[in-house]
């Protein structure tokens, strides 16, 4: 199967249960939302799927291949956002996304075009000669996907992308990140906003290392609204997952906006 599937993955931290059978698809040309609360296990999770830490139980499958049994064709065919920022500060905006093209050995007329190409999908041409140190923290996350697209991935991983940005930052990515799956990508969104996730989007609801359900936002919410079921599932305080609003959808359709 192509796109990416977990399939029982388990991980420990000695006595610590981390992750518990963990299982879900995420599919090429769908935004497939990873949520729960903080704690929940969902930067382990990525960790394992971007083979920072190894998992000693389940299969992990990217684009057809077995994570563990041919990691570099699996990773390169995975782009990766992570939640805690990772850029250089002092180079421009080109220049870092040459550097990280040169890694996944692009130089060169290649690497110009992939750079251009990822930048215009991010609205971000016009800034490609600033330093980093000059963009705001929505241009700044723009950058890191943009990074991300540089060697065409099947599947983006983005882990919290949206922690520490304003209303119309958020907005603007997530409408974006939207459009890169309708795109034919396969996405995996991590989160614990639900104003982030659309109607249709499917869901993994995670919490205590556990899946709880698998569904499409709206079959989760059922008559109500998706915070509310996902309170009920997890047992969490309302508003732990409110973000800006209660309900599902702010992704779709939203413009790139101003940030």
């Amino acid at each position: 199967m192509t796109g990416l599937t977990v399939e029982a993955v388990g991980y420990s931290y000695g006595a610590k249960c981390a992750l518990d059978g963990v299982s879900f698809v995420a599919e090429p040309g769908r935004f497939t939302a990873l949520l729960g609360p903080n704690g929940a296990g969902k930067t382990t999770l990525f960790a394992l799927l971007t083979r920072l830490l190894v998992a000693p139980s389940g299969r992990i499958t990217v684009a057809g291949h077995d994570l563990a049994r041919a990691p570099r064709a699996a990773l390169a065919r995975i782009g990766v956002v992570f939640q805690q920022p990772t850029l250089d500060l002092d180079l421009t905006v080109r220049r870092s996304l040459r550097y990280f093209a040169g890694l996944h050995g692009l130089a060169g007329r290649r690497a110009d075009s992939a750079i251009d190409a990822a930048l215009e999908r991010l609205a971000m041409r016009e800034r490609a000669q600033e330093p980093v140190r000059a963009l705001n923290g929505g241009h700044r996350r723009r950058m890191e996907i943009a990074r991300a697209l540089i060697h065409a991935p099947e599947v983006l991983l983005l882990d919290e992308p949206t922690v520490g940005l304003d209303a119309a930052s958020r907005q603007a990515i997530t409408a974006h990140v939207h459009d890169l799956a309708a795109g034919g990508m396969a996405v995996l969104w991590a989160t614990h906003l639900v104003d982030e996730i659309a109607s249709a989007d499917p869901v993994v609801v995670l919490h205590r290392g556990r899946v709880l359900c698998r569904a499409t936002a709206s079959e989760i919410a059922g008559g109500g609204t998706l915070n509310a079921a996902f309170l009920a599932l997890t047992g969490e305080t309302a508003g732990a997952g409110a973000g800006a609003g209660a309900g599902a959808g702010m992704g779709a359709g939203a413009g790139m906006g101003a940030t």
